[in-house]
């Protein structure tokens, strides 16, 4: 009888569980990710290396015409890189196996400018493999960034290039193991017999699969993920991971700000890639070690790529000897333990949530899937459904100022609006933020709050709602470092977090607690270099370091006619680019007059933030004592890479010159009608 009692007890509890579990789960909507495409997400950061020739002729894109022999690192150690990747809490190296140049770091046998041509370790090194190796030997995704712009192949413009470039496929893609990424840059330019090639993309892309049939490939268009639009690592705001390729491809895919935001309802699934240097430029130079990205950008970085649904992949160039520099490798250990110590914690764990809507009522799609750490439950809505509330509240008072999202991607991007909202004393709901797309995973910076209930509102969905992780964090880590600005008399203005002091230096040393402390404007016209850092209690922030030349009070826009006016503060070194500049016509020559005359080393020019209003490519640059007999010092010069990467370009002189007048004059604005100038500038040292 009582073994009778026992089966119908448990007869009954499979009946209750069967009427407990009966909803369907959610159809997918819309295209959807690969496999593939879902692990490569998941991933969320990876390292990429630039290193070439490029890295010791101080180019960011070489001609072609350097001998072989320049790439002689004195030290290469791929296992050192693969180590400070892993600690760094990368997934993935992509190494730049061939860069515009042409040069190979492995012996390529479809090309005769490659490592073996080379002196270094008598023509048998080979880079490719040693970095293969040592990603396996880490635990590391291994990738390949391969140009397919060639200014040394003397075939490049002809349709026997397509043949070249696809044995360099095959050769980079067949003999080192798995590869991960396949990153095409998109470049076309002409080659050395001045022509520009025809690129075969789909005859490209079957080499790629048919070698590597997991490889997930990058460019404008994809197929596997996208560029994201900008060198900056920063994704839109408005990010969905589908996209609309029709008409386009790589090299010439749709406009930036769509590459940025993608399409909503897009016809492929390409998820964006946030690619970003920790430092100014891409290859290595000794003359950016002192400008290596902070901690505190860094981490804003993260929060624009990984925490808007793309993935962060970060440039660390290697040095001269084949290593990943000291500063660059210390700060990504920094950026590693910040990110560990933000995210230590979900403070949304133990919080009762209770949900508008729950699918069938049934408790596979409960709300509390939302705080467990298994990627493959979800909390879903009716199929009905478009809008939905999820109310957390805590049994005492949280405190964060980070809070993530994630949407559960196998099942498609779906959500469109969102609110987030916290209750205060008084017990009323306020608005903490208001932010569109979710996707893989969104962290939504707000103030810092404290409190016992949290509201996330889900204003609009393409299809019921989908949401597989939610957590609460508090970033305290660090703080923002100082920054400053000087104006065209020379006063130095250093603005620090709410709270903090700044202690400075100015004679080369390394500001300390114990540093002189900033009160109030410093002025100095001649050329000077400042670090700062603020200090909070025991928190203190990474070192800023500015250097400015002489200052440019005298300074004056003569060229174009009625510049001057609208174009106030061209050359103030260190002013802010979106509240000064000037948008000039591509025809129009800029002539700056220095008041005197000045012994100059170079010059320098920066177009307005973002590349707005178009980018000075190509130029021809004089200069004058008197403003009536002109030498010209470059003729046709190209600012390498400004359109993708507007920041600042110097033109250093071949020897010092006697200048008081300097003429720009545009050679190439791109696509553009016009060009921005953000700074005009010079150089005395």
């Amino acid at each position: 009888m009582k073994n009778i009692r026992q089966r119908l007890a448990a007869f009954g509890g499979i009946l209750l569980l069967a009427a407990c579990a009966t909803a369907p789960a959610p159809e997918p909507y819309g295209v959807l990710p690969t496999p593939g495409q879902v692990a490569w997400q998941r991933m969320e950061m990876n390292l990429f290396v630039h290193f070439g020739p490029n890295t010791f002729t101080d180019s960011e894109w070489g001609d072609g015409r350097e001998d072989a022999d320049v790439f002689a690192p004195t030290a290469l150690d791929c296992r050192q890189w693969a180590a400070i990747a892993r600690m760094a809490g990368m997934k993935g190296i992509i190494l730049t196996a061939k860069h515009h140049d042409g040069f190979c770091l492995w012996p390529n046998p479809a090309s005769r400018h490659t490592v073996a041509q080379s002196a270094w370790r008598g023509g048998k090194g080979d880079v490719l493999r040693e970095l293969s190796e040592a990603c396996r030997a880490y635990g590391l995704k291994f990738g390949v960034y391969i140009s397919p712009w060639d200014r040394n192949d003397p075939s490049y413009g002809t349709d026997g290039y397509n043949d070249v470039f696809c044995r360099t496929l095959e050769s980079a893609l067949g003999s080192y193991g798995e590869v991960f990424e396949q990153w095409f840059d998109g470049a076309c330019g002409e080659g050395p017999n001045g022509k520009r090639q025809v690129y075969d993309w789909t005859r490209y892309h079957e080499t790629v699969y048919r070698l590597q049939p997991g490889a997930v490939i990058f460019s404008d268009t994809g197929p596997g993920c996208r560029w994201i639009g900008n060198e900056a690592g920063r994704a839109g705001r408005t990010c969905w991971s589908r996209l609309d390729t029709a008409g386009f491809g790589p090299g010439a895919g749709p406009a930036r700000d769509t590459l940025n935001r993608g399409n909503m309802r897009g016809a492929a699934w390409i998820p964006g890639e946030a690619d970003v240097s920790i430092r100014p430029g891409w290859f290595y130079r000794a003359s950016e070690d002192d400008r290596v990205k902070s901690l505190a950008e860094l981490l804003d970085i993260y929060y624009a790529s990984v925490g808007r649904n793309a993935l962060l992949l970060l440039n660390v160039p290697a040095d001269r000897r084949g290593l990943l520099p000291a500063v660059d490798s210390v700060r990504l250990v920094e950026f590693r333990a910040a990110l560990d110590t933000i995210f230590a914690r979900n403070l949304a764990e133990g919080a009762r949530i209770e949900a508008s809507n729950t699918r069938g009522g049934d408790r596979r799609y409960a709300a509390q899937n939302l705080l467990d750490d298994d990627f493959d439950s979800y909390w879903a809505a009716d199929d009905t459904v478009r809008c939905a509330t999820l109310t957390f509240r805590f049994d005492a008072p949280r405190t964060f100022n980070r809070v993530q999202l994630q949407e559960y991607i196998p099942l498609g991007q779906r959500i469109t609006r969102f609110r987030i909202e916290t209750l205060d004393a008084a017990g009323n709901w306020c608005e903490a933020a208001r932010e569109t797309t979710v996707g893989y995973k969104r962290i939504v910076p707000i103030a810092r709050t404290t409190t016992t209930a949290l509201r996330l509102t889900i204003d609009g969905a393409l299809a019921c709602p989908v949401l597989n992780g939610f957590g609460l964090y508090l970033d305290e880590v660090t703080l923002d470092a100082p920054l400053a600005e000087r104006d065209k008399q020379g006063r130095i203005t250093l603005t620090a977090p709410a709270g903090a002091e700044v202690r400075y230096t100015m004679d080369g040393t390394v500001p300390t607690a114990s540093s002189p402390r900033y009160e109030g404007p410093i002025t100095e016209t001649g050329p000077c270099r400042l670090q700062a850092l603020a200090i909070d209690g025991k928190r203190s922030s990474s070192v800023a370091r500015y250097e400015w030349d002489i200052a440019p009070a005298a300074f004056r826009v003569v060229a174009p006619a009625g510049a001057e006016g609208a174009a106030d503060g061209l050359s103030d070194d260190g002013a802010e680019p979106l509240t000064r500049g000037a948008l000039l016509d591509a025809a129009q020559p800029l002539v700056l007059d220095l008041g005197s005359v000045h012994r100059l080393t170079g010059c320098f020019y920066e177009p307005l933030a973002e590349g707005r209003g178009g980018c000075l490519v190509r130029y021809d640059l004089s200069v004058s004592r008197d403003g009536r007999s002109w030498t010209g010092v470059r003729s046709g010069a190209m600012f390498d890479n400004i359109i993708n990467s507007p920041g600042r370009r110097t033109v250093p002189f071949d020897a010092p010159l006697d200048v008081r007048y300097l003429r720009l004059t545009p050679v190439e604005t791109g696509s553009s009608p016009t060009y921005g100038v953000g700074e005009f500038g010079v150089l005395t040292r």
